[in-house]
């Protein structure tokens, strides 16, 4: 859709953007269909969207014969794109995409996820869909700049925290480019970014005890130039022989360094 057709759509159905909730519709044809070609959709895959808006990357990944659940949280948005796709092979949850019962998702063969995030619950998103196992085998997200920047950081990097090495664990995780804001209706405050995402293979996961491994990185990050021994001793007794290095620093400690734990 063009600028113009966008607002009057949304004065049409009434609904005016709310910037803090995320709603910025993408009006650029071109970047929504370069975003769907990144996610390399084929017609057996079942592609779940987060946020469909308007239907700007809806109607690009029904062109490709895929079928869609599109899960968006404004009632007005979700019959809009009822009446627009119906008949199609796209589904709509009128749903909070935090209350989203992922476990429907395994009876799927191949789940797509996609998603414009909104900024305010971008973080919550991430750790609720990219939980680990998953029956999704692709996330691609559109994510503000300075958070897609963390997702891919190094360790002993400013930008390395602990949502870098919870999601990095299991994931891969590629920064594809910078997304203006002047391609949004209304424009946010700040650019946004693409990453993709996908799981690592099982094989080259560390063995994990995930309930040391949480309390490890929430203990780790909160005071960063502490040694990690000492950090978590009251939490974790036995840290000398729980985990390979006590004395890596928590901002130099590799991921699988975290996590390796003796038999």
């Amino acid at each position: 859709m063009k600028l113009s057709e966008i607002a009057a759509t949304l004065r049409e159905i009434g609904v005016s953007p709310v910037k803090s909730l995320g709603q910025n519709f993408l009006h650029d044809r071109n970047l929504a269909q370069w975003i769907v070609d990144q996610a390399d959709i084929v017609p057996e895959d079942f592609v779940v969207e987060i946020g469909p808006g308007l239907g700007a990357l809806t109607e690009l990944v029904l062109g490709k014969e895929a079928r869609v659940l599109a899960i968006e949280k404004d009632k007005r948005l979700a019959e809009y794109l009822r009446n627009k796709f119906g008949g199609s092979a796209l589904e709509i949850a009128h749903d909070d995409a935090l209350e989203f019962d992922t476990r429907t998702l395994y009876t799927q063969p191949k789940v797509k996820l996609l998603g414009n995030l909104p900024y305010y619950i971008s973080s919550q998103l991430l750790i609720k869909f990219l939980e680990y196992p998953s029956p999704i085998s692709l996330w691609l997200f559109m994510l503000q700049k300075e958070l897609a920047r963390r997702l891919v950081a190094a360790p002993a990097t400013s930008d390395y925290g602990a949502l870098t090495l919870q999601i990095q664990l299991h994931h891969r995780v590629e920064y594809l480019r910078k997304v203006p804001a002047s391609v949004f209706l209304p424009k946010p405050d700040v650019d946004s970014a693409l990453v993709r995402i996908s799981p690592r293979d099982p094989q080259d996961l560390p063995a994990c005890n995930r309930k040391i491994f949480q309390k490890l990185v929430r203990r780790g990050f909160s005071q960063r130039r502490k040694q990690l021994g000492k950090l978590i001793r009251e939490d974790v007794p036995d840290w000398e022989e729980t985990f390979f290095a006590a004395m890596d620093r928590a901002n130099e400690s590799h991921r699988a360094d975290r996590c390796r734990s003796r038999a």
